[in-house]
């Protein structure tokens, strides 16, 4: 008698364990997402959100991906690459041109004057990555790559022309940009877009390049008044993951964030942010508590002119620069003969 409890007892162990083991396989994967800038970012609530919800869906609730808006992993936006390496987050929202020399080989697409639109950027940007040309990723899986729409000069006081600028405290941040804003006489000032909005009401900056987008989304318009359309150069914004958690995840969970990585965020950023930013530009040259300003035929030429300088100063850098510049030139010229030139 005592054999058979013994026996129900040592099953009844066994067949606990064996569920709990069970119960742990089925518990869900969890992957931090890091996002520095607002929960209320139409970036963050059109791409972010529906790319955590389809892969979840995709994996039938095998992999949960956390999102961390609104800095709650970090705020610090030069700090989002070395989270995602430490393992702070497994994504991160990294802006190459905020931690300077650490991904030199994407520093040639913020160059003045390059990319027409946000669409075109982004598709070439995307391009470059996934065929290995720009090879600053390596040490990340690449989720998404995107093109800001070519930066503008946003201020506090009145920009009627070119000269207005000259002297000025504008905040910049890519390293060609901010070369092109000294070569057009500004005094420049690096900074981060969380610390801006406080920089022009408190009047220690005069002005920032900026995109719409971000304008309106970090609360720049309640400090400015005035919009130069100059069309500065793009920034280049990624969504990186930690290479050592990627690689650990099953096959099928691999297979989904490729889905809905490089090709599908390209296309799902360029369908929701090109109507919008085109909506943010008018809503300005509507609002009559602003003036936007285009520059005249005569500026456009002054300003290329510095573009070019610029640029090729950076070509001039490296052998590897030009190889990059080449490059990327082709893919441009590809894409317009694709989707035409305007």
């Amino acid at each position: 008698m005592r054999r058979q409890v013994l026996k129900v007892l040592a099953g009844c162990l066994l067949a606990g364990a064996s569920l709990g083991t069970f119960a742990q396989q089925q518990q869900p994967i969890k992957l931090k997402f890091a996002w520095f800038s607002p929960d209320r970012e139409r970036l963050f609530l059109t791409v972010v959100k529906p790319f955590a919800e389809n892969i979840k869906k995709e994996t039938n609730g095998q992999v949960e991906i956390e999102l961390y808006p609104n800095g709650a992993l970090g705020r610090a936006p030069q700090q989002q690459a070395q989270m995602v390496l430490d393992g702070v987050a497994d994504f991160a929202m990294v802006v190459p041109t905020f931690t300077p020399g650490r991904f030199p080989e994407s520093e040639v697409l913020e160059s003045a004057g390059l990319f027409r639109d946000l669409a075109e950027g982004t598709r070439v940007f995307t391009k470059l990555v996934s065929s290995g040309v720009i090879k600053d990723y390596d040490q990340f899986v690449p989720i998404a790559v995107w093109s800001t729409p070519p930066f503008s000069i946003h201020t506090n006081f009145p920009v009627n022309s070119l000269n207005d600028l000259k002297g000025k405290r504008i905040r910049g941040s890519g390293v060609l940009q901010l070369e092109a804003l000294k070569g057009l006489g500004m005094n420049t000032v690096g900074m981060a877009p969380t610390e801006v909005a406080e920089a022009i009401g408190r009047r220690t900056i005069d002005g920032t390049i900026s995109q719409p987008a971000v304008v309106f989304d970090f609360g720049l318009d309640r400090v400015t008044s005035h919009d130069y359309f100059i069309r500065l150069g793009i920034t280049p914004l990624t969504v990186m993951m930690n290479k050592a958690k990627f690689d650990s995840l099953p096959p099928n969970a691999q297979a989904a964030i490729r889905k809905y990585g490089l090709d599908w965020m390209a296309r799902t950023y360029i369908e929701s942010m090109v109507p919008y930013n085109a909506s943010l530009v008018e809503r300005m040259e509507k609002d009559p508590k602003r003036k936007v300003t285009r520059p005249t035929p005569a500026e456009e030429a002054q300003v290329q002119k510095v573009f070019d300088e610029v640029r090729a100063g950076w070509v001039a850098k490296s052998p590897r620069n030009a190889e990059i510049y080449k490059a990327v030139t082709e893919e441009i010229r590809k894409d317009r003969a694709q989707h035409g030139a305007k």
